[in-house]
């Protein structure tokens, strides 16, 4: 990984899953393209900091009917230090892919629902007389978890139940990675850019 300071100029684009955003990473060694799904959470603008970059790679995209050749960067480390409005020549119109369309690039490896289901020994034995759980003595005198909360739950993961400050993981499925965005913009709680939190609104 390498650390570098720059500009990252955050644009959303409204395509056919829903808004998302793109960006663009102005350093002292170059201007890369931005893609990470943590993306997806900020609010257009321009944010100044330091980066610390993953990976570095050529890409291409067809848009508009022509092909864009761009070099784009990972970004593994945000360390934000201030905020700004878009500029007017940061607020001209842009055609990009979603993301979420995307290929991963050589080298990378989709995230994959195997990976999240814990290991099982098909041998082993259940043994019936052992004393139920404290959840499940719990669950058998509340009643059944409702739809809804279990959906959540099997949406945010170990981040579930979730409290007054929310951290997502970007390592997610993108797509899953937006539900959870919108969920906590629909319970009310807010990104705090600076420090990369959800924070529920009193």
């Amino acid at each position: 990984m390498i650390t570098l300071q720059g500009t990252l100029t955050v644009r959303t684009i409204n395509g056919r899953n829903g808004p998302f955003n793109v960006g663009r990473l102005l350093t002292e060694i170059g201007e890369f393209a931005v893609k990470d799904p943590e993306l997806d959470q900020y609010e257009e603008g321009r944010y100044e900091g330091s980066f610390g970059i993953n990976l570095i790679y050529p890409t291409s995209y067809v848009a508009g009917g022509r092909m864009v050749m761009e070099v784009r960067a990972r970004i593994g480390l945000w360390s934000l230090d201030d905020i700004d409005d878009l500029k007017p020549e940061d607020q001209a119109p842009i055609v990009e892919p979603d993301p979420l369309e995307e290929t991963p690039p050589i080298g990378t490896k989709p995230a994959s629902d195997d990976a999240c289901k814990p290991e099982t020994d098909p041998d082993a034995k259940i043994d019936d007389t052992a004393e139920p759980a404290e959840a499940e003595l719990e669950a058998t005198t509340v009643g059944i978890q409702p739809e809804a909360d279990k959906a959540l739950a099997t949406l945010f993961g170990e981040l579930w139940p979730l409290g007054k400050e929310v951290k997502l993981d970007p390592t997610v499925d993108r797509s899953q990675f937006r539900q959870q965005r919108d969920h906590l913009k629909a319970a009310g709680y807010q990104f705090r850019p600076l420090d990369q939190l959800w924070i529920q609104a009193d």
